[in-house]
């Protein structure tokens, strides 16, 4: 199953950049794979992705998703967020050599960030891949 987690970052970063909703709250060429320094906000970070074996031929990642803001307030972050909630929850994007099983929203935490002071709303998904 090596090679399972890329496939499924690549597909929701694709997913995500795909979508004129998403791309006007945030912008073009806004959606990463870590967190960018010099970048104008509000953008979007895949920021971790925690893969296991699940059962025989399956894994599950546990994949988190980051809106950056530097807004006054959490508003922003936390429109961004439930757009990405919208897009991914029970999506089914797809995958270059896997199979999704499913795509699932868990948990999302909206805070203030100390250093940058930016406001972050962290998305969790559950997917399950084979």
């Amino acid at each position: 199953m090596a090679g399972s987690a890329n496939a499924l970052q690549a597909a929701i970063h694709a997913w995500l950049a795909g979508d004129t909703t998403l791309t006007a709250l945030i912008g073009a060429d806004s959606v990463f794979d870590r967190r960018v320094t010099g970048k104008a906000m509000p953008y979007l970070v895949l920021s971790e992705i925690v893969t296991s074996d699940f059962a025989p031929g399956l894994e599950e990642h546990i994949v988190t998703i980051e809106a950056w803001s530097d807004a006054g307030g959490r508003k922003q972050s936390q429109d961004i967020a439930a757009r990405v909630r919208v897009l991914l929850d029970g999506a089914s994007p797809a995958l270059s050599g896997f199979a999704l099983v499913n795509l699932g929203h868990q948990r999302t935490v909206a805070r203030r960030e100390v250093k940058s002071k930016a406001q972050v709303a962290a998305m969790v998904f559950r997917a399950v891949t084979e």
